[in-house]
């Protein structure tokens, strides 16, 4: 990653499930990383496991509720670490109760692949409000 003379970028947006809206946050995203001196292999990376974070959040978060009910994305970002917080609506859950998608008696299993992608991609990952938010950092390297 080359230096930047940029200042960190802070942004708040809350939007509902239409792909318009979500790629519009992914791209801006994508953009301030891109002018903060980030590589292509940073971003894609980002960008994978922010999708898989929406996706969740609407998907599971949301259960059901309807596609105009906004999440929360808000980051920020600096010349050395990109932080992200997606929070949704739903009723939160324990991550703990996700099963291991690598594990062989999980194999067919169709929950906690995205988890285990934002998981292997960013630097840290946590969840708040009992599982409401999940706050992911990518520090390069």
């Amino acid at each position: 990653m080359s230096l930047s003379t940029h200042q960190p970028e802070h942004t708040s947006l809350r939007f509902g499930n239409a792909r318009p809206e979500i790629d519009h946050a992914e791209e801006s995203l994508i953009e301030a990383m891109k002018r903060l001196g980030y590589s292509d292999a940073a971003c894609f990376a980002v960008r994978l496991a922010l999708e898989e974070a929406i996706v969740n959040a609407f998907v599971h978060g949301h259960q059901g509720q309807s596609k105009s009910v906004p999440i929360e994305l808000v980051w920020q970002l600096s010349s050395v670490a990109v932080e992200l917080s997606v929070t949704d609506q739903g009723p939160g859950f324990d991550p703990a109760t996700i099963p291991d998608p690598t594990l062989d008696e999980n194999i067919e299993k169709t929950s906690g692949r995205g988890l285990m992608l934002i998981r292997s991609f960013m630097s840290d990952v946590r969840h708040e409000l009992g599982g409401r938010r999940l706050v992911m950092r990518y520090v390069s390297a």
